[in-house]
């Protein structure tokens, strides 16, 4: 749906971006037609993670320097502030997961403000939900390992301690929320964060190049002033949103893995 603003006294009119800016064709005519610049980011995200990995932790030295330095303090971030605090002792031997997921994450959401790349992949429902059926399955595998197949639902849908009447009304719910509602809620809190950051910087960019530049008036210098500095304002915010969404969901992902291993807590 598009806003309509208007630019000049000769009756032009700025048109506000709308959803189609996270429509995305095929790279070339005749390409496959998921290979598209949303994919070219994900693979170089991957990349991005994979290198800087390796670089960090391929020859670690005893006194940090350079890549492996930025490499520990963001293990030892995902470690004390995630793994630990959420799954217990077990924590550290789930790391590589919960380090690689929040690393691959973070690189892709912060592909939204660099530029020329300028989109943040997350912002299409697609891959947030691959993400978060990845930590769906691993949960329910979990669960099921330890507690057994009975004992999952029981537990789940049957905690200890309350009056029998409630279970009419809370187990339904409890099945609801953790079957069908968590992956999908795990995926859409990503989403909507990065899907709406994307079209906020867009809005603001495109009022501060039309006002500025494709109809430069004296009236309109002043909204296209505004527009320019709250690009800046909205980046800024928006690589702090990035950053706290791969955290949030890395810290979901974690949260459902130990309650999958240590069910009475």
């Amino acid at each position: 749906m598009s806003a309509h603003l208007l630019a000049s006294g000769g009756g032009a009119e700025f048109e506000a971006p709308g959803i189609d800016i996270f429509d995305w064709p095929p790279l070339w005519s005749g390409a496959p037609f998921w290979l598209t610049k949303a994919t070219l980011i994900v693979a170089l995200s991957a990349i991005i993670v994979i290198a800087f990995s390796w670089a960090a932790f391929r020859n670690p030295k005893l006194v940090p320097r350079g890549v492996q330095n930025v490499g520990e303090v963001t293990y030892l971030f995902v470690r004390d502030q995630v793994a630990r605090p959420t799954i217990g002792k077990e924590g550290d031997a789930w790391m590589p997961f919960l380090f690689s997921t929040f690393l691959f994450i973070l690189v892709m959401n912060w592909m939204g403000v660099i530029p020329v790349l300028q989109f943040p992949v997350n912002s299409h429902i697609a891959f947030p939900i691959v993400l978060a059926l990845v930590v769906y399955v691993a949960m329910i595998f979990l669960s099921i390992k330890h507690q057994g197949f009975v004992g999952y639902f029981k537990n789940m849908m049957f905690p200890p301690g309350l009056p029998k009447p409630l279970y009419l009304i809370l187990s339904p719910i409890e099945l609801l929320s953790n079957i069908i509602l968590r992956p999908f809620t795990h995926a859409v809190r990503l989403f909507a964060n990065m899907f709406a950051g994307h079209l906020l910087i867009a809005f603001f960019a495109s009022v501060a190049y039309w006002f500025l530049a494709e109809k430069l008036t004296v009236l309109g210098a002043g909204v296209g002033l505004v527009g320019f500095l709250m690009t800046i304002v909205m980046t800024a915010f928006e690589i702090f949103v990035q950053a706290l969404q791969a955290f949030i969901f890395t810290l979901l992902a974690a949260s459902y893995i130990g309650g999958a291993l240590h069910p009475d807590h």
